[in-house]
């Protein structure tokens, strides 16, 4: 059966550090700078729990009161933390800063700029039995034409099956036929603080990590990130419970998470020998090596990417860069992240087997 809601506090919490999603702990729609003061600092290889909290049904555009929100859809238990943000006086500025709910900077102890942070998800569970997927205008892959004439917004609601494995969405607004698709939480926003005193904003991802949404990064992965302030200053959030690759209509089946991740550092010299000179986040999955890319020309992401990917198969593994590109072409998918954060996303999939 659905699990119940995980309200702050609440329910199982795995690891011995806790940081509830209260509004003194979030930063909403701002990402982090060298200048903010850590709300934890924790050792290198500590596990910690979090609360995230979806951006969806507390924007300003659905009215920023998620008890109503989600009242209008029979939801009853709503998330007392996402109330409390709504409900607070944090400056969020609707249009101005991003949508996304991030947790304020962890630091961690010995963390240096060059070193990479390796932040591994050890588990995320839903805390609500619902998520919502929304298309607003001027956004998405089809911008001008969907969510329609007339109508700025859209937010579909989608619910979660008993068994808890599957997103539920209705074929017609108002009927009773559903499609059926897999439930596969991550968090969307993994990163690192970036240098100076403005917090970049939230929607953008780039070499500090961030709104990477790389569906791939479920529970096992692990995201290398380069270090570029003392202590790093991590931060997680814009939980998903589904997306596919592209993210096509803006969102994915959002919904928030208790997320339990380990921060780990990796020496400089270590990175190097195992991964070569990062210029940007590269994942990690148990089948998966998963160089990235990004700019706003989804040509040059692709690009990025496979230079990224060329690199890293000549540190890892010592090969040719002209064996490796034959390589790429023959063996790796490269995928389309996400194409609605105005930086555009593209990660490749080289499987680690083949290299056994």
């Amino acid at each position: 059966m659905t699990s119940p809601v995980l309200q702050p506090g609440s329910g199982p919490i795995p690891a011995a550090t806790y940081l509830p999603s209260t509004p003194d702990h979030v930063l909403w729609g701002r990402l982090p700078c060298a200048t903010d003061a850590p709300v934890l600092t924790v050792d290198p290889g500590t596990e910690l729990t979090l609360d995230t909290v979806s951006h969806e049904g507390i924007l300003e555009d659905q009215g920023r009161d998620p008890a109503d929100f989600f009242g209008r859809h029979g939801v009853v238990d709503v998330l007392d933390d996402a109330i409390a943000l709504a409900g607070s006086d944090d400056p969020h500025r609707f249009g101005i800063d991003g949508p996304h709910v991030v947790s304020r900077p962890i630091a961690v102890s010995g963390a240096c700029v060059g070193d990479l942070l390796a932040v591994t998800l050890l588990e995320a569970t839903p805390r609500v039995p619902y998520g919502v997927i929304s298309n607003r205008h001027g956004r998405g892959a089809l911008p001008g034409e969907y969510p329609g004439e007339g109508m700025p917004l859209f937010s579909a609601f989608a619910g979660v099956s008993d068994d808890g494995t599957s997103g539920l969405l209705p074929l017609v607004d108002g009927g009773e036929r559903s499609v059926r698709f897999p439930l596969r939480p991550f968090l969307g926003i993994m990163g690192v603080a970036v240098p100076g005193g403005e917090r970049p904003h939230s929607v953008p991802p780039g070499p500090h990590g961030g709104n990477i949404d790389i569906s791939l990064l479920t529970a096992g992965s692990t995201l290398y990130l380069p270090v570029q302030v003392d202590g790093a200053l991590a931060y997680v959030g814009d939980p998903h419970f589904a997306q596919g690759d592209g993210e096509v209509s803006l969102t994915a089946m959002e919904g928030s998470l208790r997320a339990t991740v380990r921060l780990d550092v990796v020496a400089r010299e270590d990175a190097l020998q195992r991964f070569g000179e990062l210029a940007g986040p590269l994942a990690e999955t148990t089948e998966y090596l998963v160089p990235t890319g990004m700019d706003e020309d989804l040509d040059v992401a692709v690009q990025h990417c496979v230079r990224a990917a060329i690199a890293l198969l000549q540190a890892r593994f010592g090969m040719d860069p002209r064996l490796a590109y034959a390589y790429l072409s023959a063996a790796t998918d490269f995928r389309i992240s996400q194409v609605v954060d105005v930086v555009k996303g593209v990660h490749a999939t080289i499987r680690k087997s083949d290299f056994a």
